[in-house]
């Protein structure tokens, strides 16, 4: 698929797009987090609704009227990065990307090593490796890689 020109970006707009942002982040999560489990997946997905979503600043991708993807910042981190897989491939994260970037200029962003689309995606939107560690936030033994766009 190719970029779509209906795309849209606007805040966050709270309760009103929380179920659909969460339904987002699932199936994208299953997608490029296979290896975590849906013990694991349930488990951030409340940590997700009650305090990333409500602590990050938060951008919605809209196509046709409807969430299609989200991008949550802490300052200059990107906190997630979340496609409907429906629309993978149509360049909606690269516009989440870049309209955060350009609000906040350099940005950071910590992937899994084995999510390698993820890895492939920032790469090719001008991130690099600058740190990699053994495991995650967890503590479980998942290599995390943690990439800088200047």
């Amino acid at each position: 698929m190719t970029f779509m020109s209906n795309l849209g970006i606007r805040a966050y707009a709270g309760a009103s797009d929380r179920d659909r942002l969460l339904e987002i982040w699932l199936t994208a999560s299953q997608v490029g987090h296979p290896f975590l489990g849906e013990a694991d997946l349930s488990a951030q997905m409340q940590l997700v609704r009650d305090t990333y979503l409500p602590q990050a600043e938060n951008w919605v991708a809209v196509v046709e009227g409807q969430p299609a993807g989200f991008i949550g910042l802490l300052d200059s981190f990107i906190g997630g990065l979340f496609i409907d897989p429906a629309f993978h491939g149509c360049g909606i994260g690269k516009s989440l990307v870049l309209h955060a970037a350009q609000l906040k200029g350099a940005l950071d962003v910590e992937v899994y090593a084995d999510n390698r689309d993820a890895c492939v995606f920032y790469r090719r939107i001008g991130f690099a490796e600058t740190a990699r560690h053994a495991r995650d936030d967890e503590g479980r033994p998942l290599a995390i890689v943690r990439m800088h766009r200047p």
